[in-house]
C-alpha cells in the first residue's frame, strides 16, 4: 500500500500541522504533497521529511506572498502527479481535498473544516480583510467562484473523515456527505499536574482577531486579575495598547514553558468558537479547567461542572461576570486529567491507521 499524503500548506504551526505530523509519523515513507513550505520556521518539525511543494512556491515571493496568489490554488492543488499511489490522504481545510487521484486509489480526506471563508465565516471574512476598497469589492464574485470548485472539490474524496461533530454536521450541510469522527492528536504525555499555588489565568495560540482575545483582554484589564498570554500574530500590537499591567504578553514560548504555563494557572480561557479546541484539551491533560465559550468543539470536549465551565454570550460582561463568580476549588486535577487522556496521540493512531487500513482492504477487494 503506497501511501501520499497532501497538506494545505506548510508555512504555520497549528492544530492541523499537529495532525500531519502525526500522519507523518504513521507513514514515514510517504511523500507529502503542499502549495508551499517555510524551511525557515517549519525545518525543526518537518525538515526531515520528503516535502513537494507545488509551482506556488516558485512564484514571486514564494510562501511570503502566498494569499496573493489564491486564484492559483485550485490549480496547483491539481498540478500533483499521484498516480503511482494507493492511498491519498488529505489534511485539509481549505485546498488539499481537491487533488485529482487515479480511479484505482482511494482518498480519505481528514478534515479539519470545510473552508470557513467560503462558508460559514464569507461575510465576517469580506469585511475584515485588510485590503484596498477595489479588491474588497471584488472579492465576493471570486469567493462565489472558489466555492462552486470546493465544492466539486469535496466530491472526489472517496471518505471523509471530521476531527469533532460539530465539523461532521458541517461536513454534511455544506458538502453533503457524512462522516466518520476521529479527534486530532494531542501529546497530553507533555503536561503533568503541580500542585504549586495558581496565580494567574492564561489564553494564548495564535493571536489574530477571530479568535477573540479582545475580549479576554478587556475583561481581565477591567478586573485587574493576573492573566498571561502566549503565542503571537497580527492582533497583538493592538492588544497590547490596549492592555493594563495585569496583563503579561510572553509571545512564542517552548514546549516545556507552554506545559508550565498550562500546569500552573488557575484556569485557560477558550473565547472562541473552535472546529476542536487543543489547546482546551493541553490544559484539562495539566489538570486545569477550562472557561470556555459555549460552542463549537468545546461543548464536547469540556464537561461543564467536572472540567471547566462555559459562558454564553461572546462579550467581556459575560466572560468578567464567569471568571469573578469562578471557583477553582470545586475541580479535580486527577478528574480533569483523566478527561484529557481520551484525546492522545497514541489513541488517534490507533484509530486513524484502522480506518485506513480497512477502507483499504474493502477497494482492494
Amino acid at each position: 500500500m503506497k501511501v501520499a499524503l497532501i497538506h494545505d500548506h506548510l508555512i504555520q504551526n497549528g492544530g492541523a500541522e499537529r495532525v500531519l505530523s502525526a500522519l507523518q509519523s504513521m507513514w514515514p515513507d510517504a511523500p507529502t504533497y503542499t502549495l508551499a513550505y517555510d524551511k525557515t520556521h517549519m525545518a525543526p518539525e518537518f525538515g526531515h521529511r520528503d516535502i513537494r511543494t507545488s509551482f506556488l512556491e516558485r512564484l514571486p515571493g514564494g510562501y511570503k506572498r502566498l494569499r496573493w496568489y489564491l486564484p492559483f490554488m485550485p490549480t496547483a492543488t491539481e498540478s500533483y502527479d499521484l498516480s503511482r499511489y494507493d492511498v491519498i490522504i488529505s489534511s485539509s481545510s481549505a485546498f488539499a481535498k481537491g487533488v485529482i487521484t487515479s480511479p484505482s486509489s482511494v482518498h480519505i480526506c481528514y478534515c479539519h473544516t470545510p473552508t470557513r471563508y467560503l462558508w460559514e465565516d464569507t461575510l465576517s471574512y469580506v469585511g475584515e480583510l485588510r485590503a484596498p476598497w477595489f479588491a474588497k469589492r471584488l472579492l465576493p464574485f471570486f469567493l462565489t467562484w472558489l466555492r462552486m470548485w470546493d465544492r466539486l472539490a469535496a466530491d472526489r474524496v472517496d471518505h471523509f473523515v471530521a476531527n469533532s461533530e460539530t465539523v461532521a454536521r458541517r461536513i454534511t450541510k455544506y458538502y453533503r456527505r457524512t462522516s466518520t469522527v476521529i479527534t486530532p492528536p494531542v501529546d497530553v504525555d507533555r503536561f503533568e499536574i503541580s500542585h504549586s499555588e495558581k496565580r494567574y489565568y492564561l489564553v494564548g495560540g495564535r493571536i489574530v482577531d477571530y479568535k477573540r482575545f479582545d475580549i479576554v483582554v478587556e475583561a481581565f484589564t477591567k478586573l485587574g486579575i493576573p492573566l498571561k498570554i502566549f503565542g503571537s500574530g497580527p492582533a497583538e500590537k493592538a492588544l497590547r495598547h490596549v492592555a493594563g499591567s495585569n496583563i503579561e504578553f510572553l509571545g512564542r514560548v517552548s514546549d516545556d514553558e507552554r506545559a508550565h504555563l498550562f500546569a500552573n494557572a488557575v484556569a485557560f480561557i477558550h473565547p472562541h468558537e473552535e472546529d476542536f479546541g487543543i489547546t482546551a484539551i493541553e490544559s484539562m491533560a495539566a489538570g486545569r479547567p477550562v472557561i470556555a465559550l459555549r460552542k463549537g468543539g468545546a461543548t464536547e470536549t469540556v464537561i461543564d461542572g467536572v472540567t471547566g465551565v462555559f459562558f454564553d454570550e461572546q462579550s467581556w460582561e459575560e466572560l468578567a461576570d464567569t471568571v469573578l463568580h469562578f471557583d477553582e476549588k470545586q475541580f479535580d486535577p486527577e478528574k480533569i486529567r483523566t478527561h484529557a487522556l481520551q484525546y492522545s496521540t497514541a489513541l488517534f493512531r490507533s484509530s486513524m491507521r484502522t480506518f485506513v487500513e480497512k477502507v483499504w482492504a474493502n477497494r482492494s477487494r
